[in-house]
């Protein structure tokens, strides 16, 4: 998967964004992607829900160059403008995938010290992605991503148990640890260094998540048939 970031128009000029990092933007995700498996349309109000969202967290809604409010909109604005690539081996093919999630992003012009700043109102996802949503939908926790929101990596890894687990049909699935750091990993230089990082996150996660079935083996870990999360009547969605 390769990242690009992109830019948004202030309405003077395009004004380039940093690329999405750390927990912040997988958290606009899950409620992006919440908010349009419960209202079924493509279009995202964000507006008051985000504050809504932060509350339900423990994030503070506060303002200010840290505030919880300012560093959800500026990661909200990073992943609307980013662009996202996808390649992957198949059937002896090599496949490459461009696309971006969010296709349109509205937000109300504020002038402030002589400048134009953005602030969210609307957004709209790809027919693609939106169709993925309402096909393959999981819920997650809000309890569990309160727990988990400080790490981006536990974060990554409750998702992961959230989807896999629940799909997985009669045996048993085995992972490797080569396996494991090249999907939750590649940053990490030092083999030992990840599989330390990766436990601290699987205990976190499990602790959240009790009725994941997961084991350490040598090697690699095993994955069992598990319930998910949450019954499918919420709305805190893996995208």
């Amino acid at each position: 998967m390769k990242l690009e970031a992109g830019s948004l128009y202030n309405g003077q000029r395009f004004v380039n964004q940093p690329l999405p990092y750390g927990s912040r933007p997988r958290l606009v995700m899950v409620h992006i992607s919440g908010e349009a498996v419960r209202t079924q349309r493509r279009e995202i109000e964000i507006g008051d829900s985000i504050r809504d969202f932060l509350i339900r967290l423990g994030i503070a809604d506060s303002g200010g160059p840290r505030g919880g409010y300012t560093m959800f909109k500026k990661q909200m604005m990073a992943l609307a403008a980013c662009r996202l690539t996808l390649g992957m081996r198949t059937e002896g093919r090599a496949v490459t995938i461009n696309t971006q999630p969010i296709t349109r992003f509205e937000a109300w012009l504020q002038p402030q010290a002589g400048q134009h700043t953005l602030w969210p109102g609307e957004l709209q996802l790809s027919q693609e992605f939106f169709e993925t949503l309402v096909g393959h939908a999981v819920p997650l926790d809000p309890r569990a991503l309160a727990g988990l929101k400080g790490s981006a990596l536990a974060l990554d890894v409750y998702s992961w148990l959230a989807h896999r687990l629940c799909r997985i049909n009669g045996a048993a699935v085995k992972l490797s640890w080569s396996n494991l750091r090249a999907q939750f990993g590649q940053e990490y230089a030092d083999y030992g260094n990840f599989k330390k990082a990766f436990r601290l996150a699987l205990r976190q996660v499990l602790a959240l998540y009790p009725d994941a079935r997961v084991e350490e083996e040598p090697g690699g870990l095993v994955l069992k048939p598990s319930r998910p999360p949450l019954a499918k009547t919420q709305v805190l969605i893996s995208p």
